[in-house]
């Protein structure tokens, strides 16, 4: 059940693509209330990670394998797709990373997935588009809340609550 006192503010960018002329991708057909709905979920979920706040917002900016690339290669120094990047407004050596109370939202942060290679992931897994993308914006948001996963044991982690966020909307990797 969604926590009905949180509060989120979120901008999923719709995909350069679909302007008239663009190249054909894959359309992730995901309703801006679905995307809301997921969010509000996970962050009720994981409220206890949270700091406190009346509410929370981000952005989800769905792109293609050359936006993601470009920014892979400025941010990462990494020149290649990928499938999901976080770009976090809170740092854990932040002051804003201890209690925060305030009147105003949140920003978390801003999260950017490759619609393209979700595609060719969602094949190579065996499920669908939908929750190959979830599956992507809930990596993105533990991103954004301070999860990491530089060794096995905290990917495993880090995997196990991204399974647990899919499952408490619905959806099953």
């Amino acid at each position: 059940m969604i926590d009905r006192r949180i509060e989120l503010e979120l901008s999923v960018q719709q995909p350069f693509w679909e302007s008239p002329g663009a190249a054909s991708f894959p359309d992730p057909a995901i309703a801006s209330e679905t995307w809301e709905s997921w969010f509000a979920s996970w962050l009720a979920l994981m409220r206890a990670e949270l700091p406190s706040a009346r509410g929370y917002e981000l952005s989800v900016r769905l792109s293609d394998d050359g936006e993601i690339r470009q920014l892979n290669a400025g941010y990462r120094q990494q020149d290649k797709p990928t499938d999901v990047l976080a770009f976090a407004a809170l740092e854990v050596d932040s002051p804003l990373a201890g209690p925060f109370e305030s009147d105003d939202l949140l920003y978390l942060g801003d999260i950017a997935i490759s619609v393209e290679t979700a595609a060719r992931q969602a094949i190579a897994r065996g499920h669908g588009l939908t929750v190959e993308l979830a599956w992507l914006a809930a990596h993105g948001l533990l991103h954004l809340l301070g999860w990491d996963h530089p060794d096995d044991d905290s990917l495993s982690r880090m995997l196990a609550q991204q399974e647990t966020l899919l499952h408490a909307v619905g959806l099953e990797i």
